[in-house]
């Protein structure tokens, strides 16, 4: 296929590329570039692409493509909530543009990168499956619901929407975020020897690797259309149903030395689920998720140390909302978050 993966520059993206090249797909790139100098180790080789931002796609973009994997976003709760009318404009607005733009076109496939966050403050001891209600708390998590419902009233005959909840993403990418669960109590304990846990470490969080997730997507692109149409997927395992506490626990031991510190100085966090991930591996059978998050922790501690990950690196360049208030503060930036001219 000839796909249009949009967010190609980002930390999934900049994964997801070359395991979709391996699959003999022609990759076609589209991103607005604010994320393409967050580099840790050897640059990324990156499919050819678009440099434009979500909101100004047009359908020259789309046209030739036979499927698009759309992964673009602000992906980050803080920002989100920093900023919700932007978030609102790019992650969910831009989105549907982009799928109508796309559906107009003749693409027959769209993988939407949508987010478990959607179940929010779901509670309980159940795990949580497709059909639970969606609870998001934060404006981030709200536009991803916003856009599978609008997504779902674009599907017809043609035009086959699948929309990829993921779980938190974790491992490493050469494009890295530091601003992630894993990822993050990593470096704190490499940088300061301690696994820093702000809440009380009770809630529940559903993680999945950046390869793992290029590999659903990549099976997802070739499933039967039947086995996918206008269908919400849970992307992860259980086995990596894990509280805050117990992520920091297999981090103290991926990282040799290091001490897990509980503070619980901003209590209990809302956000906490358990996922059922069975709808994903019935539709396609034989995919199973590859790595656990104590593989994932050796993987990043071994990473940060070949290429030599810096404090002001860890708390500037890899964190997301860092990276945005820098290029806005020197100007690169303008209050939409568009490069100036």
């Amino acid at each position: 296929m000839r796909v249009l993966l949009t967010g190609h520059q980002g930390y999934l993206g900049t994964v997801m590329a070359p395991v979709l090249m391996a699959a003999e797909h022609e990759v076609v790139g589209l991103d607005a570039g604010l994320f393409a100098d967050c580099v840790l180790g050897p640059s990324p080789a990156d499919p050819s692409g678009h440099r434009v931002d979500l909101r100004d796609v047009t359908a020259d973009h789309v046209a030739g493509v036979d499927a698009v994997i759309h992964l673009a976003a602000l992906s980050n709760d803080p920002l989100g909530s920093l900023a919700p009318e932007l978030t609102y404009d790019i992650n969910h607005r831009a989105s549907v543009r982009l799928a109508r733009l796309a559906r107009d076109a003749g693409v027959r496939r769209f993988l939407y990168a949508s987010t478990c966050s959607v179940y929010g403050a779901a509670g309980g001891d159940d795990l949580v499956a497709e059909d639970a209600p969606l609870r998001p708390v934060t404006p981030y998590a709200e536009s991803k619901v916003r856009v599978e419902d609008d997504l779902h009233a674009l599907a017809d005959g043609d035009f086959t929407p699948v929309y990829m909840r993921n779980a938190t993403a974790f491992g490493h990418s050469p494009r890295l975020r530091a601003d992630i669960v894993l990822n993050n109590l990593v470096g704190h304990a490499l940088l300061s020897g301690e696994v820093l846990v702000l809440s009380d470490g009770t809630p529940w969080r559903p993680l999945v690797h950046a390869a793992d997730i290029a590999r659903a997507f990549t099976a997802a692109l070739t499933a039967p259309r039947e086995a996918v149409h206008d269908r919400a997927f849970n992307i992860g395992s259980e086995t990596n149903n894990v509280t805050v506490a117990e992520i920091a626990e297999q981090v103290a031991e991926a990282v040799s030395g290091a001490k897990v510190v509980i503070t619980g100085e901003t209590g209990a966090d809302p956000r906490s689920y358990r996922v059922d991930f069975s709808r994903f591996r019935a539709a396609i059978p034989g995919f199973e998720c590859e790595w656990t998050v104590k593989r994932g922790a050796l993987e990043l501690a071994d990473a940060y140390r070949k290429f030599g990950l810096t404090r002001e690196d860890f708390e500037q360049r890899f964190t997301r909302l860092a990276v945005l208030r820098a290029a806005s503060g020197s100007g690169a930036v303008d209050d939409t978050l568009r490069w100036r001219r």
